[in-house]
């Protein structure tokens, strides 16, 4: 096993230095292993090591000096048992530095969980980190061994905590953390931080499977609109959810609401009876300049809001959505988190992106309106 040499040679024992303090039948075999461990001979490093094991009634300071050594070479060696069994010495004795205590345990933390022993790693890991240790990438070694034993309550904790100091920082969280976090909060049942986390994978890593987990969870809230699921449709299209039968439905749902031009979009050679129905509806609409006065002679918006959404979802976006814009500037309709909503991906479609994520934004709705003006503006990012 190949040793990092750097923390390797902080840690071995001075021979030299340490004449003074260990007997000279102890320095012979000590400095030999030492130098063997230097030349990356950890198999000799340890025979020498043991020669100074039998050198009689060793001092505490003399069997520390060699756990020093042997932790590494052992470790080099591919012995983890004896590797962490010296380290554990070394942790634990009076004279180990601070700077030690740190680089030991860091080794140890490593060792233990290359090995599977998460209980041990965990163990050493939150040592580590109350003894000052600031190597952040060990955090995340310590939440996944408590998720490796079980631990969800607190690998989430840890999780939680690198996930927020990455956006205090503005840097991107890796996808496999965000999803180990996920993972936690299945277990956990905890549906509104999964969510959360859902979102945070759909922001950073848009994939199709996340949208589709995403967007079934909106169906099933409490308090979900039918109205909505042409809406629901809409987003599974734009993010590579919708199949053949979901199309047909959007289409029906396009047609009930005045849309045939959006039906005869979606539906395309999927349901050639569907489409010849959207194409009448679409000949025996009216959309003309009388239309246009009447419904800008309403004391309200919804006609002046709903011709232009007609034109708009028909593809006439440019005649369509300024009306749409001066029907909710003219107030009075009856669902304005619905229009917010639908102003805001006509939006999108005409390319004003900025514009559509300042209306979705507006959009307060309990009923699934907001979630999903919510979840089409981390689609526009």
């Amino acid at each position: 096993m190949k040793v990092f040499a750097p923390l390797l040679l902080a840690l071995v024992v001075n021979v030299a230095a340490a004449q003074e303090v260990v007997r000279p039948e102890l320095g012979k075999p000590l400095q030999a292993a030492q130098e063997a461990a230097k030349a990356g001979k950890y198999d000799e490093a340890l025979a020498r090591l043991r020669e100074a094991d039998a050198v009689p009634n060793l001092t505490p300071h003399e069997a520390f000096l060699i756990a020093r050594l042997r932790g590494f070479s052992a470790l080099g060696a591919g012995d983890t048992a004896t590797a962490i069994k010296a380290f554990e010495l070394v942790i634990n004795a009076s004279e180990t530095t601070p700077d030690e205590l740190q680089r030991t345990l860091d080794a140890l933390a490593n060792t233990a969980y290359r090995a599977k022993d998460y209980a041990r790693a965990t163990s050493a890991l939150e040592r580590y980190f109350k003894a000052g240790g600031t190597n952040e990438a060990l955090r995340l070694m310590l939440a996944q061994s408590r998720y490796l034993q079980g631990d969800a309550a607190g690998a989430a904790r840890d999780l939680t905590a690198i996930i927020q100091a990455d956006e205090a920082a503005k840097r991107a969280t890796p996808e496999l953390q965000l999803r180990l976090l996920a993972s936690c909060q299945q277990q956990l049942k905890d549906e509104a931080g999964y969510t959360a986390t859902l979102e945070r994978l759909l922001a950073a890593y848009p994939k199709p499977e996340y949208w589709a987990d995403r967007l079934a969870r909106v169906a099933r809230q409490p308090g979900f609109a039918e109205r909505l699921a042409i809406d629901l449709y809409r987003l599974k299209a734009a993010t590579g959810n919708l199949s053949d039968t979901d199309a047909v439905h959007l289409a029906k749902l396009a047609l009930l609401a005045g849309l045939p031009g959006e039906a005869k979009k979606v539906v395309g050679d999927r349901d050639a009876a569907l489409r010849q129905q959207a194409e009448r509806q679409l000949a025996a609409d009216k959309m003309g300049p009388a239309e246009e006065n009447a419904a800008r002679a309403a004391k309200d918006g919804n006609a002046l809001f709903n011709l232009g959404y007609a034109l708009a979802s028909g593809g006439a976006l440019d005649r369509g959505l300024p009306l749409m814009e001066q029907g909710l500037a003219k107030g009075g309709l009856k669902r304005p988190d619905d229009a917010k909503l639908h102003l805001g991906l006509t939006q999108a479609l005409a390319g004003r992106k900025d514009d559509a994520k300042q209306t979705l934004a507006g959009v307060q709705g309990s009923d699934g309106a907001g979630d999903l003006a919510r979840l089409w503006t981390v689609y526009l990012r």
